[in-house]
């Protein structure tokens, strides 16, 4: 039987452990793939811990990103997807469909095709920060052409997804990290500016940038002391 990572009770990494699962038949709209890489992100430490917005039914599996061929299809499913590489986009129920196993159901409207060019590593690490900064940018936020958008933690890897997804909406971004070793890299990897936080005042130099207006939209993902400062930063009816 393929094994999967489940637990029986919240706590620590201390309460997870590999079990034995019979192969579970997918269902109309599902498809079963054969697990070759997962992701492994805060979201699944926070489930275990009973931290999430989505309580666990316990016992529980976890997890939320994969890289798999498809091995099986439901009865409304498409035969041709068999032996096709595909990975899992986050947004859908962990408690539903873990994939933290060598064996994992899944819906079919969370897959994406996963290139050959793609290392099965790749493919299962680049969909979690896309998701969570697309979620806040571009629904929730509405970024569009000239829009300035303040990034914090620009270099942690959502930070990152966040320059790529207001280049690619038209707005320019202003990112900020903590020293300048970082500083180039942000701005190869995209960033219209970098404010060096140790070295410049993050209020002050918005203000330069957006010529006393503040941004329309801060990204913070850092939160504590600097909530403040972005704040300040913002202008009067920005999110």
């Amino acid at each position: 039987m393929p094994k999967a990572l489940r637990f029986h009770a919240l706590g620590g990494p201390e309460v997870l452990r590999f079990e034995d699962l019979p192969t579970r038949k997918p269902a109309e709209g599902e498809v079963l793939i054969a697990v070759e890489a997962v992701g492994l992100n805060r979201a699944e430490s926070m489930y275990y811990h009973g931290e999430y917005f989505e309580q666990p039914s316990l016992p529980s599996g976890i997890g939320y990103e994969a890289v798999g061929r498809v091995v099986a299809v439901g009865p409304d499913g498409d035969p041709s997807m068999i032996g096709t590489r595909v990975g899992t986009i986050p947004g859908y129920s962990m408690n539903r469909y873990p994939v933290l196993a060598e064996e994992a159901v899944v819906p079919i409207d969370v897959l994406a095709a996963v290139p050959d060019s793609y290392s099965v590593e790749d493919g299962a690490a680049v969909w979690m920060q896309y998701a969570t900064a697309y979620g806040a940018l571009v629904p929730f936020g509405g970024v569009g052409p000239g829009d300035p958008v303040l990034i914090t933690a620009a270099s942690s890897s959502v930070g990152l997804a966040a320059i790529q997804i207001v280049r690619a909406q038209g707005g320019i971004s202003i990112a900020t990290t903590r020293t300048s070793a970082k500083k180039a890299e942000l701005l190869a990897l995209g960033a219209d500016y970098v404010i060096v936080t140790e070295e410049e005042d993050l209020v002050t130099r918005v203000h330069e940038i957006t010529d006393g207006q503040g941004v329309r939209i801060a990204f913070d993902s850092v939160g504590g002391e600097m909530m403040n400062a972005v704040g300040a930063a913002t202008a009067t009816g920005g999110v």
